[in-house]
């Protein structure tokens, strides 16, 4: 049995949008489930925001970048009532953004480069890659168990996306996987008429929000600030590319707090 959960995993190698290899174990409905399921424990244990306002303001930039997506109307957006400095985006279109955040990422630019970047780690099948990892890495307990439809692996696929740690808290994602979302949440955000250049501007003001609590980057899955203002720069000449042209097609949000 183990051996054939080893055979099974060489053959789910594939690659990201990037072209990274990924080692990809369950199926997109599986993890859509997944994904559902959790989104449904967050809800029932969250506070949801009840503010008219603010939601349509995040319903608002949310839908301007899934309506480059397909399936645009598949995507669902909670605003969560908590000063949580997050947001994240769950397999299935589940997004969810906490009132926190909406005090760091000050335009609808800057909001969309945090939205971009969540949905990017779902296009980029990230979770997938995640739960993945966690599987192999304790191939010896669930290799017996090795279809997701089992309870144990059920369990621990689940916690793999955060379930059973924390309400409210996701486990980060590793660094290149962080990276990757950078890059493909900034082109995003671009191809829907956002202001690339927020994107810079936001983590800067998610570093001053930290005031210097961040971990050093030796000790942390996700890029220091810097690091990741760096990168960004880097990518910028072709998201204004596409920025540029998506105002040409009129794509031009107006989303009002």
């Amino acid at each position: 049995m183990i051996l054939a959960f080893v055979l099974g995993a060489l053959t789910a190698c594939t690659q990201s949008p990037t072209g990274r290899s990924q080692v990809l174990l369950f199926s997109e409905n599986d993890m859509q489930q997944l994904g559902e399921q959790s989104f449904t424990q967050l809800k029932e244990q969250e506070r949801i925001s009840t503010d008219r306002g603010l939601n349509r303001y995040v319903q608002c930039v949310t839908s301007q970048l899934t309506a480059t997506l397909p399936g645009a109307n598949q995507w669902e957006v909670v605003l969560f009532d908590s000063e949580q400095i997050n947001a994240f985006a769950l397999p299935g279109g589940n997004i969810g953004v906490y009132t926190g955040l909406l005090k760091v990422a000050n335009s609808q630019d800057q909001l969309a480069a945090v939205i971009g970047h969540e949905i990017a780690h779902v296009l980029a099948r990230h979770s997938n890659e995640r739960v993945s990892r966690t599987q192999l890495a304790s191939i010896g307990l669930t290799a017996a168990d090795a279809a997701l439809g089992q309870s144990g692996v059920r369990e621990s696929a689940m916690a793999a996306l955060g379930l059973g740690v924390q309400v409210g808290y996701l486990l980060p994602y590793g660094r290149e996987q962080e990276a990757e979302a950078d890059k493909l949440g900034l082109q995003l955000m671009a191809q829907a008429g956002f202001d690339p250049e927020q994107a810079i501007a936001l983590w800067r003001n998610m570093a001053a929000a930290e005031s210097g609590n961040q971990p050093p980057e030796l000790l942390s899955t996700h890029p220091a600030h810097g690091t990741r203002i760096q990168g960004l720069s880097g990518l910028l000449p072709e998201a204004r590319t596409l920025y540029m042209q998506a105002r040409a097609q009129g794509k031009q949000p107006a989303c009002d707090r």
